[in-house]
């Protein structure tokens, strides 16, 4: 295989759909430099596991030189988009898109080479967009193709609002594409509707159509649905690597294969061989999640901080020695006894009091092995007190 064969075949794999696929190989076979585009409105300050999968892919482009895009959307943060929605998105502050984008920032440097990305903003052109301007875009975009997106069509199937400003965020993604003359965008699945909208707004210009490029969504801790803090389901980039180990110890085993897939890039073989090893024996289940946790805290927090992570959940949940537990001091001047849910919150377990509460019900928290699953129980706090979150999650109050 030849060094073009090896790059289409890098860039092919792990991904859905390439619309299309001949299209991506003639450029590659052409030595152009690429402009790969990758969108992403600050709608909440953290990013999780479940967006590396796209970013990883936006690595891969950036590693064979190719120019990297990453484009906020700080102008349709305030529309907010509706894929997945079937209501209304809360308009953001100009405050809280300027949080996250800081924090976006941060986290997106672990992946990508800070110094070789592209960052552009899309208030940059749609925030000076005249009404004569927007009336043109829009003069090329029928109602029916908008509509034709699931989200919407489910929506007015069963009566639910739909705002005008959110028919207009495909539009506005798609021209973000034609003012960057994007020739490759890149996203998950549930952006297919809107990347293709890229390509065809950029065809509709004169401009040859950019390839869209869609993404498999990682599935969340639950095993059921896609990786969200919504759902509670997700494992943070903030998040501490004691943490993220301990979340990625918790699913199951068959889940196990999909992230060795999306987050490590293993690929239909190595994973058929590995699940060989284990069938048979050879390969037990726990050390080989160990180390796929191990490798996924290595790629994205570091190597030291995995290792630490390693030898506290062997402490803990193998030798049982809760001298190495997460040691936690509570704010100065905190309330004892406090509420649970403000405790879990102190601790850095949860982050909303709804992620608490699912928690709770489900008998996940427990104070010295004593489940509490009262949503208002007060705790009186004292040092020494370990406190388990799920199953691989254990606070000691100093």
């Amino acid at each position: 295989m030849d060094k073009i064969e090896k790059t289409i075949e890098l860039l092919r794999s792990g991904t859905v759909h390439i619309y299309s696929e001949n299209e991506l190989i003639q450029a590659v076979k052409s030595g152009k430099k690429l402009k790969v585009k990758l969108g992403a409105d600050p709608t909440a300050p953290d990013l999780h596991l479940g967006h590396t999968v796209v970013f990883s892919k936006l690595k891969q482009f950036q590693d064979l030189g190719h120019e990297v895009i990453f484009l906020i959307g700080d102008f349709t943060a305030h529309i907010g988009d509706p894929t997945g929605r079937d209501k209304t998105r809360p308009a953001l502050s100009h405050e809280a898109i300027k949080y996250n984008l800081q924090s976006y920032f941060d986290q997106v440097g672990r992946i990508l080479d800070p110094s070789r990305i592209t960052i552009r903003y899309n208030s940059e052109w749609l925030g000076k967009l005249s009404s004569t301007d927007l009336v043109g875009i829009l003069a090329k975009v029928t109602l029916a193709r908008i509509t034709e997106r699931d989200d919407f069509a489910k929506r007015i199937k069963n009566n639910e609002p739909i705002g005008l400003h959110e028919l207009l965020y495909p539009v506005f993604q798609a021209y973000d594409s034609v003012v960057l003359e994007a020739d490759v965008e890149l996203g998950g699945t549930d952006q297919t509707f809107n990347v293709l909208m890229g390509r065809f707004l950029q065809e509709q210009y004169g401009y040859k159509g950019q390839i869209a490029m869609t993404m498999p969504l990682l599935v969340g801790l639950d095993g059921v649905h896609k990786m969200s803090k919504s759902l509670g389901n997700a494992i943070g980039l903030n998040e501490s690597a004691e943490n993220a180990f301990g979340k990625l110890m918790s699913i199951s085993d068959t889940l196990m294969w999909n992230y060795f897939e999306l987050l490590l890039n293993r690929s239909a073989q190595q994973i058929e061989a590995m699940q060989h090893d284990v069938k048979s024996g050879t390969l037990h289940p726990m050390q080989l999640k160990k180390d796929m946790a191990q490798e996924i805290v290595t790629r994205f927090w570091s190597a030291d901080q995995a290792a630490h992570a390693r030898a506290q959940f062997e402490s803990l949940f193998q030798k049982h020695d809760y001298s190495k537990a997460t040691e936690v001091a509570l704010p100065v001047g905190f309330a004892n006894p406090v509420w649970v849910v403000e405790l879990l919150k102190a601790l850095g377990a949860v982050t909303t009091s709804s992620d608490a509460k699912r928690l709770l019900e489900g008998g996940s928290v427990h104070v010295n092995e004593v489940a509490i699953t009262d949503f208002k129980a007060m705790i009186e706090c004292k040092p020494g007190m370990i406190v388990k979150v799920g199953k691989h999650r254990i606070y000691k109050i100093k």
